[in-house]
């Protein structure tokens, strides 16, 4: 019993009175160990290499480059601790180190865009309007693998799609955006949808002042003459047949080409 209290005895003097050797050991060991920690737990995301996504669309490394830092301005961020600028002082009596600043809040973005995020950039481009649908709609044709987000692999593949693919590839896009409920062909309803959502994106204050039952009136004259065999649907041959012959259409296919 002696000899254990004995050792109880010392182990509470080295407590007290520890050597800086063992302090700085002591912290060092505390340190390490977060660190380790936050190495395994924080992972940001990191795109597949541009040389890929360069071969696989019709952007240059540098404007991927470009689209890559803006796509991560929008995304969401995923917040994480490090730690940064330890600075621990061990005092003669005291194995606690005091850091001047230990851990710090960061932030790396989550390499996805959601719904929510889509609806946000569509309000400020159409602060009088309500873009809350059409963003709707044009998110659900970026999300082709329906995970409710969009990698920027995807976004930049539907983006080449739209500014540099060829008129059968914006087409074939345009027409999966207005098939809203993806069975391959238009029905009325879905084309009123989007008609609807983009009016009401451009809201009441358009020049000259639209009439309430102008989406409607499109609608009826586009499906009439995209209906070919009056079947009451749009194939994806009559859509892409229809809009090459409707010359505003073609124009306004080549109005983003040399965007970037």
């Amino acid at each position: 019993m002696g000899a254990v209290m004995g050792t109880f005895s010392s182990l509470q003097t080295r407590q007290r009175r520890p050597s800086k050797d063992f302090a700085r050991w002591s912290y060092l060991s505390q340190r390490d160990k977060i660190e380790d920690e936050l190495e395994l737990t924080t992972v940001c995301y990191r795109p597949e290499g541009l040389e890929q996504l360069e071969a696989q669309t019709n952007f240059t490394k540098r404007e991927l480059q470009v689209l890559y830092r803006g796509f991560k301005n929008v995304t969401p961020k995923q917040y994480h601790w490090r730690q940064v600028g330890v600075h621990g002082r061990v005092d003669g009596n005291t194995a606690l180190a005091k850091p001047a600043s230990s851990l710090a809040f960061w932030e790396c973005p989550s390499g996805v865009v959601n719904e929510e995020t889509f609806k946000q950039i569509y309000a400020q481009f159409f602060p009088h309007g309500d873009a809350s649908m059409y963003a709707h709609y044009l998110f659900n044709a970026f999300d082709t693998a329906q995970t409710g987000s969009v990698k920027f692999e995807g976004f930049v593949m539907a983006l080449s799609t739209l500014l540099r693919g060829t008129v059968h590839e914006k087409l074939r896009w345009t027409f999966n955006l207005y098939d809203i409920n993806k069975d391959g062909y238009i029905n009325k309803e879905e084309m009123m949808d989007i008609v609807k959502a983009i009016y009401d994106m451009m809201g009441k204050y358009t020049y000259p002042v639209l009439k309430e039952d102008a989406p409607r009136l499109h609608v009826e004259v586009f499906f009439q003459k995209m209906d070919k065999n009056k079947d009451g649907v749009v194939t994806l041959d009559e859509f892409i047949e229809s809009c090459q012959e409707d010359d505003n259409i073609m124009r306004s296919l080549q109005l983003f080409e040399n965007v970037m």
